[in-house]
């Protein structure tokens, strides 16, 4: 049975954020985004589309990426298969 996320994430999207929680970071620069492994897009893709959807705010070069709270509570979430 699938695990259904209120959230409209992406795959891809949810393994950049998957890699913050990894890190233990709040702010990620955008070589440490790209050198996720991602099957389908790019990482500099995957993060303008998660601060397009809130997720993520992008400092003024668009070099650095900080989660939003919203993020946060996504991370917050104690899934379990």
């Amino acid at each position: 049975m699938p695990i259904i996320l209120s959230y409209p994430l992406s795959i891809p999207e949810i393994r950049v954020l998957q890699e913050f929680r990894r890190l233990s970071a709040e702010t990620l620069p955008i070589d440490k985004i790209r050198n996720i492994k991602h099957p389908v897009e790019q990482g500099d893709a995957l993060a303008s589309s998660l601060v397009g959807k809130g997720y993520l705010v992008a400092d003024a070069a668009q070099e650095n990426f900080t989660l939003t709270d919203k993020s946060k509570s996504f991370l917050a979430i104690d899934y379990k298969p």
